[in-house]
């Protein structure tokens, strides 16, 4: 094997369980009894994906997911599951698409691109992440609206409820710590 699968295969690893970490109850906000939390569990993914690009995502993304669905699941039907847990933290690494852009613009010194660059990576990871949530509560948790609201207004704002701070949050931290320490993107 090359050095670099090995680094890859173990950054990975490193960064799901960091993932998981940051997905304990105890590091989050919950908001609701059914799931969905304010969190950085996605900060993890959107390191890999910035460092090594979608395969670095994505690969993260889904360990992340597998992980977390260990930790107090709420399973009601496997394409469920599915939705929630390992498809949607995998759409999170699609925020390696913006990786090229970021090394380019921190290789340049564009410090206002590179921040660009993080904020379109983690709103794209997000808002994937957030259509994943989204399609599942409008398929599996229509009994769980209020008597005459439609599945999808209840499924927009819970999934919105937790997702929207989670993204203010990750883009706060991950552009605080590129800031700090901008090595953590660079491969």
């Amino acid at each position: 094997m090359k050095h670099t699968s090995v680094l890859f295969m173990v950054e990975s690893s490193i960064f799901a369980a960091i993932g998981l970490v940051l997905s304990l109850p105890f590091l989050s906000i919950p908001l609701w009894l059914q799931g969905g939390s304010i969190s950085f569990v996605m900060v993890p993914i959107l390191v890999m994906a910035f460092r090594w690009g979608l395969k670095g995502g994505l690969v993260t993304g889904l360990l992340v997911g597998l992980l977390n669905s260990l930790i107090q699941p709420f399973i009601v039907h496997p394409i469920q599951y599915i939705t929630d847990y390992p498809l949607a933290f995998m759409l999170v690494g699609f925020a390696g698409v913006f990786a090229n852009s970021i090394h380019h613009a921190r290789n340049d010194g564009q410090s206002r691109q590179l921040i660009i660059n993080l904020l379109l990576g983690t709103f794209l990871g997000s808002a994937l992440r957030f259509c994943s949530h989204f399609l599942g509560g409008i398929v599996f948790f229509d009994y769980l609206a209020p008597e005459g609201t439609p599945v999808w207004v209840y499924s927009l704002t819970y999934n919105l409820g937790y997702m929207l701070p989670s993204f203010i949050a990750c883009a706060a931290l991950l552009g605080f710590m590129i800031w700090k320490q901008p090595r953590l993107i660079q491969k």
